[in-house]
């Protein structure tokens, strides 16, 4: 199937490991231009020059609205358009209730949420003008439909980015402007390689074990391409029906749909 992505330009936030890189590759795979950004200079450089095609690598902080404003008017100044955009910055975070600070929770709210916010609104004027119509994608978690103990702050704030995406929907259609998110269970990531580092364990053993005690129904840990395609298509033209929905990208994990 042919997305239709060839020469549109896309800007992914937390570009330089796991699911945001492994977009990236695929938008750039369909002929795309793609931004990314990251805080660290050296793996930003590293996953630009693993990425190759037609990359932006801006070094960024996206809990700062001026980093913010300044990696979107690079991509502006870089092709003059923005077809999409793709805010996946975050990492899970989750512990018992009583043992969470103020500190915490302000830092979670500044990085899923307010980094989000900040994002969609600066970009709104090239989203605007994108010729056909733009699409935004926020990168969640299956804990934004359900949240279980010990789930939060971080499940608190993916439920938060849910209700953005679904009002977003609403306020920017008429602008041609689809807003859709995907919910993630136990896919393969860099953190998961950690986890297994940490427990001195190879990373497929480690992903097995952890499928079979979370029960999810495929038996597996999902893949980063299996993620990326799906982000790709959520993304371009041939979903142009397709807004206001999240979708559980899980194996079957989530209780509820």
């Amino acid at each position: 199937m042919d997305l239709e992505l060839k020469d549109r330009t896309f800007l992914v936030t937390g570009g330089t490991a796991g699911l945001g890189y492994g977009i990236a590759e695929v938008l750039l795979r369909e002929g795309a231009h793609v931004a990314i950004c990251g805080r660290d200079p050296e793996r930003l450089a590293e996953a630009a020059e693993k990425l190759g095609g037609e990359v932006l690598a801006v070094r960024a902080d996206v809990t700062r609205a001026e980093d913010i404003g300044a990696l979107v008017a690079a991509a502006g100044e870089r092709w003059g358009r923005l077809d999409g955009l793709v805010s996946n910055a975050g990492v899970h975070t989750s512990g018992a209730f009583v043992n969470t600070s103020d500190e915490e929770w302000q830092a979670d709210f500044e990085l899923k949420l307010l980094a989000a916010v900040r994002l969609v609104r600066s970009a709104l004027p090239l989203l605007r003008a994108a010729e056909g119509g733009a699409s935004v994608l926020s990168v969640l978690s299956i804990f934004a439909r359900f949240q279980p103990a010990r789930s939060m702050p971080s499940s608190v704030y993916r439920s938060a980015g849910l209700a953005l995406t679904k009002g977003l929907s609403n306020e920017l259609a008429a602008d041609r402007i689809r807003v859709n998110a995907l919910l993630v269970g136990f896919i393969h990531s860099d953190q998961w390689a950690r986890a297994a580092a940490a427990a001195g364990e190879n990373l497929a053993d480690y992903e097995r074990r952890r499928a079979a005690e979370l029960g999810i129904p495929l038996g597996r840990a999902g893949t980063t391409e299996e993620f990326a395609d799906l982000a790709a298509f959520v993304l371009s033209p041939r979903a142009g029906y397709l807004t206001g929905t999240a979708l559980n990208v899980d194996g079957g994990l989530s209780p509820v749909i």
